[in-house]
């Protein structure tokens, strides 16, 4: 193929992106900057403290989740999707970037202690508007140190290293202590003591960017997240007398109740100020007219911590009270929490759902069973749930096999159970849909029981889908052109977003061609991000039109490789990491370095039954920090 474009793309300034080299041991990487932020461990609400030594349990913070980022003589924080909250939180920072460490990732809790020394959400959202000094921070994981990856170490191992790294007296970093074993009775403790629950984690478990299971969260009092959807007027002065509350359920917003405690009469008016523009006719949520009897409907834009005593037959809160506005998460992702059994939710790691019809031939020419991919699925799901969960899919569903009708689905009348999830998504004439997500092993069975051979996600995650985690080009080959081609062509591709400052990885699709994958700190919104893909597709294929081309209609892709940069728009999907192919032989895609790059042969090269080698492949050194990249949209 022709030379490498790069030169004639250089960009007008250089991206963000940090050189880093992240290990798994052995020599010293070159750090340079702070380390990314990636998807947090979430717990599971359960209905009772687990029993047993196998368990660690830690005080439950009411505060907001907030991940350290340390290295080269900075210091960033990130809230739990990922938003850059560095100029909220300079208090911990600055003591943070003290630490005597060359890099450090650190997971932990933001926090603001009242005169009682517990930690209080509203006296955070008052230190959040002004007051950073009052801000502490309690840590409780250690997820990178000094270059190297820890995330695959045993909870109790990472600990160790943490308290390790920690100033011995600091009011600012706090080491979040735990006892193991006694769960019930530190529970019970904590309860009289007014505080919020207890976050129970498996000592020897991994660190997984999901809601793996591995942690659970018992609350003593009963709070989440809802959509303000409205307010209804007082008739005692000019601000509201209760916001009107939503919650998805179902993947659709419905009513939840009002709410008319909590407020002082600052906060009573700054909601008035942050409303009035959100204002619109029509309802947001079908109520009860009674209830809602001058209502000022609301665009769903605001989340609210609510606490509540329980919730009725019919789906509204009892006794709610307002705690404060949660800037860190979107009303797309405020979904009714729900208590699982603690023996259901502490089974064994294999999946509880069970596959019926394992002998049914999904896969004719080569007479592999809906078992063995289901077998596969529960293999592979460690690896591929920090990928393809919690966040939009699309799911090609082949029930009697991949040569028999399949079809594309993306969402759900509520046929797949509890274990797959929905978050309601707004469609451009305003009203919203239920898409399918998933965030656990058992999700993931579930949509293989229901014929599931493929999963496609958006290139968001469900806590804002609105902002891009990465940037995808699929390159496309033209019938005829073999696999040497689209080799040349990805590393071309590779060199020219390199050269624009973007760090990239390959992904054998497992279909013709390659992806070529920048992953992105979520801040860009779909408009910037479609209209920069689409720019660099042109750019390329009009600097070497006789290999590349960005044209849409096939004819005249003729001897050329499709730069196909429609993968980079709301609600385009792309191929999930690890999924499996409805196509012959049961090829999967598989991320790859591109060092393997230069020997593979073909897009297929694995597939099924290579479970155990793409298992140990993840875990190695040389793939260590794959998908990670502190990097945003460069300009072009």
């Amino acid at each position: 193929m022709a030379r490498s474009t790069s030169s004639t793309l250089a960009p007008s300034r250089a991206g963000t992106s940090r050189s880093r080299a992240v290990r798994s041991g052995g020599a010293a990487a070159t750090i340079t900057g702070p380390p990314p932020f990636r998807p947090v461990q979430l717990a599971k609400l359960v209905d009772a403290v687990p029993g047993g030594d196998r368990w660690l349990h830690e005080m439950k913070y009411d505060g907001y989740r907030t991940l350290l980022a340390v290295g080269g003589g900075e210091a960033r924080a990130y809230t739990r999707s990922g938003l850059d909250w560095s100029d909220r939180f300079t208090g911990i920072l600055n003591e943070a970037s003290k630490l005597k460490v060359r890099s450090a990732l650190i997971d932990g809790e933001a926090v603001v202690l009242d005169t009682n020394g517990r930690t209080s959400f509203q006296a955070l959202q008052g230190a959040l508007k002004g007051a950073p000094d009052q801000i502490d921070y309690f840590a409780f994981d250690l997820l990178e140190l000094d270059g190297e990856d820890l995330t695959g170490l045993p909870l109790i191992e990472r600990k160790k290293k943490l308290a390790l790294i920690l100033p011995k007296k600091s009011d600012r970093l706090r080491y979040s202590d735990h006892i193991v074993g006694i769960g019930e009775k530190l529970f019970n403790q904590f309860c009289a003591a007014g505080l919020e629950g207890v976050i129970s984690k498996l000592a020897t478990g991994k660190y997984v960017g999901s809601r793996s299971g591995g942690w659970l969260k018992t609350k003593c009092i009963k709070r989440q997240e809802f959509v303000v959807v409205g307010w209804t007027p007082s008739d005692k002065s000019r601000s509201f007398r209760s916001l009107i509350l939503g919650v998805h359920d179902g993947g659709e917003l419905r009513y939840a109740g009002k709410v008319g405690t909590g407020f002082d009469t600052k906060e009573l008016f700054r909601l008035m100020e942050i409303m009035k523009p959100l204002e619109q006719k029509a309802p947001t949520v079908k109520a009860p007219r009674a209830e809602v009897r001058g209502a000022h409907w609301l665009k769903p834009r605001l989340v609210a911590e609510i606490a509540y005593t329980e919730m009725t037959n019919e789906g509204t809160l009892r006794h709610p009270s307002y705690l404060g506005l949660r800037e860190d998460k979107k009303p797309e992702a405020v979904v009714l929490e729900t208590e699982e059994p603690i023996a259901q939710a502490t089974a064994p790691a294999a999946s509880a759902v069970k596959i019926s019809n394992r002998d049914r031939v999904i896969y004719p020419e080569s007479n592999i069973t809906k078992g063995a991919l289901a077998d596969y699925y529960e293999a592979v799901a460690p690896i591929m749930l920090p990928w393809a969960g919690s966040r939009p899919i699309s799911l090609v569903r082949c029930p009697q096999g991949r040569a028999k009708k399949c079809f594309f689905q993306k969402h759900d009348a509520g046929s797949f159970g509890d274990t797959v999830h929905h978050v309601g998504i707004r469609e451009k004439d305003g009203h919203e849909e239920p898409y399918l997500y998933i965030d656990t092993p058992d999700g993931l069975m579930t949509c293989v029981q229901m014929g599931t051979i493929e999963f496609h996600g958006w290139g968001a995650r469900i806590e804002d889908v609105e902002k891009a985690d990465r940037l995808v080009f699929d390159l496309d080959p033209d019938v005829g052109l073999d696999f040497e081609n689209v080799r040349t062509a990805a590393f071309q591709f590779r060199d020219i977003l390199k050269s624009i400052g973007l760090e990239t990885f390959p992904m054998l699709t497992g279909g013709k061609g390659v992806h070529v994958i920048a992953p992105l700190t979520p801040r860009a919104e779909w408009p910037e991000v479609k209209d920069f893909a689409h720019r660099l597709a042109q750019a390329v294929a009009q600097s070497d039109p006789e290999h590349f081309t960005a044209a849409l209609p096939k004819v005249q892709r003729k001897g050329r490789i499709f730069v196909d940069y429609l993968r980079n728009q709301r609600g385009a999907t792309a191929v999930m990491p690890y999924s499996a192919r409805a196509r012959e032989q049961a090829p999967v895609a598989a991320p790859i370095t591109w060092k393997e790059m230069e020997t593979i042969s073909k897009p297929s090269h694995f597939h099924v039954g290579d479970a155990k080698e793409l298992l140990k492949r993840a875990a190695s050194k040389a793939l260590s920090g794959w998908g990670r990249a502190d990097q945003e949209l460069p300009d072009l």
